[in-house]
This record gives structure tokens, sequence and C-alpha cells, in this order.
């Protein structure tokens, strides 16, 4: 079955962690295996900006270029692995327990994994993750994470991501910043551009495009940080708004809070960010207004269905059919 996604793809976010064994999936295109949630991921941010609130000079773009920055988001947990090819895997970290899933076509490093468990019976292993976070509409209701299997470490292996984390350390390259559904501030990781990715998404169909740029929302503890989070204000005119710094740093997961907490900068903060592809207004508007549409209407019950009383009143059953008499005999009387 041919991908939805142009091959060129393949080799622009991958070349970071090609000289392992890990190949780096794509985060946003979670076709297979994916999360399996009925709450709705929220991204309140995704807008494509228009040629006048482009920021980026052409020199401060090729500066950055030139730099090697894009937003990513990997890290090393280690814990007991519970996993099952129905995609209800899960990882085991200390007394926390975290969904842990994978994308069809990045099956091979799943069931590499399930025969390294398999050979050495050890459930306890060192696996190379991407978080991800699912927000909720409600502000009070908490995130949720959840980690995408990008490979494991058996220690055989030079020069490889793992090497450079510790357990529970993760890199992120982000935008700081507030998001509308989350108390906490979060490293915001978006879709890297690539020229190739961009004509993808003109010919996409709108639900592709949403899916394929949905970005990652990271909540993190930073207490003395250099800048602060950028926050939306709506009474602010847009012109003094002020906008996300990009920072790139290294975080450590907090299991149990369900946040990560700052441990080391990695770079100087950037006031202007890589290039990055968002999903519009437009296009997200589409994609809710389709699942409306086809979600199945549940009827909301009056008050002639007696909500909380018997059942049976409710759904009385049906009166008995009354049995065939046999004709009457000469000489019977009916009873």
């Amino acid at each position: 079955m041919p991908s939805d996604e142009p091959k060129p793809l393949e080799s622009t976010d991958t070349e970071l962690y090609e000289k392992t064994l890990f190949t780096q999936p794509d985060v946003a295109q979670l076709q297979s295996k994916e999360l399996s949630t009925t709450e709705v991921e929220i991204d309140p941010l995704l807008e494509i900006p228009t040629d006048d609130e482009q920021v980026n000079t052409s020199s401060q773009i090729d500066d950055i270029e030139a730099s090697g920055a894009i937003f990513q988001a990997v890290g090393v947990i280690t814990g007991e692995v519970n996993l099952n090819s129905e995609g209800s895997s899960t990882v085991t970290i200390g007394r926390n327990q975290y969904p842990l899933f994978y994308i069809g076509r990045k099956q091979r490093v799943f069931q590499a994994l399930k025969k390294e468990i398999e050979t050495t019976g050890n459930r306890t292993q060192r696996l190379v993750v991407y978080p991800k976070a699912i927000h909720f509409p409600k502000k009070e209701q908490l995130h949720r994470i959840a980690f995408q299997l990008v490979g494991f470490d058996r220690g055989r292996f030079q020069e490889v991501v793992s090497e450079d984390l510790e357990d529970l350390e993760f890199k992120f390259s982000g935008l700081w910043q507030f998001i509308p559904v989350c108390q906490t501030p979060c490293i915001s990781v978006f879709r890297n551009f690539s020229s190739e990715r961009l004509e993808y998404i003109k010919q996409a169909e709108p639900a592709q495009k949403v899916k394929f740029m949905k970005s990652s929302h990271l909540p993190l503890l930073w207490k003395d940080a250099p800048v602060r989070p950028f926050r939306f204000n709506p009474k602010v005119p847009k012109q003094e708004q002020g906008h996300a710094v990009f920072v790139t740093l290294k975080a450590k997961f907090l299991p149990g809070r369900d946040v990560w907490g700052f441990v080391a900068l990695l770079a100087p903060p950037q006031e202007t960010a890589p290039r990055f592809l968002k999903a519009s207004k437009q296009d997200k508007a589409t994609v809710q207004q389709s699942a409306k549409k086809n979600k199945p209407n549940g009827l909301r019950p009056s008050k002639k269905d007696n909500v909380g009383g018997n059942a049976e009143r409710r759904n009385p059953p049906p009166k008995p059919i009354p049995k065939k008499k046999p004709p009457l005999v000469e000489g019977e009387t009916s009873q």
C-alpha cells in the first residue's frame, strides 16, 4: 500500500539519527498503532502566518539553517516493557505506567525489541523515545503522557543519541510558551520546514494536512529561565504581543508528575526560530466540522424516558402471546 507521504520526506529529519539502528519516524504521521484515545488532542497555536506577519529576514533564516537548529524532542527512558501487537503496549517507570506505541512502517524496531525480550527474558529495557503530550479542552483537566518507540539501547552501538543522555533525560528544541489548555509552560515542537513537505501539503486534503503538521506541547518546569515563556494576551494589540523564543535544552522527565524539569541549556536562546510548518485555522475548522458530521448522534433522554428510574419502566417487557388452545372436543367446556 503506497504511503500518503512523498518519498523525499523520509530523508529530512531522519538524517540526525540514521547513524544508529534507530531511524527517526515522522511524529505527526501516526497512522497505525496510534495511541488510542477518544479525547481530542489540542493544538491551539497552529496558524500559518501571512507574508506581512513574517518576522524572519532572509539573512536570519540563513544563519539559523547554517547553525543546524531544528525542532526536535527525543529522549531516553528505562522501564519494564510490556509489548502487545494489538496496540496496547506499555512501559512502567517506577510505579507509573505509560502507553508505548510505534508507527506502522517502523514496526521492525518493535519486532527487534520483542525478540530481544524473548531472547534475554529481560523486560527492563533502555528505550529511545519521542515524547507525546495529550492535552484536553479543559485547562483544569490534566494532560497525559505517552512515548513513541524509536529504538532501544543494548550497549552495542557507539555515537548514538542514547550515549549523550542519561536515563529520563530528553533533548528539546522548540518554542518556549504557554498554550491555552495547559497551566504549565511548554516547549512547542513543530514540524520542520522543507520544500518537499511544502509541496506535499499543497496537494494534501485538509485532514492529511492537519495530521501531518500536528505539533507537540511538552510541559516544562524551568524556575530560573533567562527568558519568560510567551503568553498570548487577547487584550494587547497584535504588534505589542511579542513572540516566543526558540530554545535548545536538556530536561529530565519526572514520572508521576508527568512534566519535565530543566537541566541545562545546550545553546543560547534565539529570537528567531527555524522555519516550520503549521496547519491553518481554516483547515483545522474544516476537519473539526467533518469530524462532527461523522460522529454518531446521541439522542438526549427526555423526561418520558424516566432517567434513573426502573429499567423495566423505561423498557416494559412485551406482553406474552397467548398460546393457541386446542379445539374443543364435543362435550368439553373451556376453563
